[in-house]
């Protein structure tokens, strides 16, 4: 079977991460409660700073939250390790922008993620992600965002949404751990 997966907030703990970083940059100590209260994808609101603010500090840091000891979820590489042992394709969908793909390719090799060059899809807007979630003609994806879970729906491909605090809403089936993976595939294929 064919699994795709992004990257950011589905299988590494990216904006939790960078909520870190915003402290010790910022010389705050807003609590990871209000991290986990957000209801959208930016970080900044706790940290009273404007989108404009929020955007430019997001951007001057990106070197330090995509390469430094941003943590996987637990069990996703172990979850994705076994899935390659059992002999499913897996490929990486990320809109991480171009300049940061080959880096976090080598990056996810390092962490333990079992990654081939040519599956490894970086650089584009959620809309193109789309289309090459359509074009791989993938079995199963799994997603942190509604604006690209909720564009996807052809009958063979089975969508699942990575919890955030932010996507409560969407009414996919839901990874709160990666261990999860395993009890929905055995359900599936009995």
């Amino acid at each position: 079977m064919k699994f795709g997966f992004d990257i950011d907030d589905t299988l590494i703990n990216l904006r939790e991460h960078a909520f870190t970083i915003y402290n010790k940059k910022l010389k705050k100590n807003v609590s990871i409660e209000d991290f986990h209260a957000l209801n959208r994808v930016e970080i900044h609101g706790p940290f009273e700073l404007t989108d404009e603010q929020g955007k430019d500090m997001w951007n001057s840091s990106l070197e330090e939250i995509y390469y430094t000891n941003c943590p996987p979820f637990p069990n996703a590489v172990e979850t994705l390790q076994e899935l390659e042992k059992k002999g499913h394709e897996i490929y990486y969908i990320t809109a991480r922008p171009k300049e940061h793909g080959e880096r976090t390719k080598k990056w996810l090799k390092e962490q333990g993620f079992p990654v081939r060059d040519d599956r490894f899809y970086y650089g584009m807007q959620d809309h193109e992600k789309v289309e090459i979630i359509k074009e791989l003609q993938l079995d199963y994806y799994f997603d942190d965002k509604a604006e690209v879970l909720d564009t996807l729906t052809h009958d063979s491909l089975k969508v699942f949404v990575r919890d955030q605090s932010y996507n409560r809403h969407l009414q996919y089936p839901r990874i709160l751990d990666w261990t999860d993976l395993k009890e929905i595939l055995k359900n599936e294929l009995e």
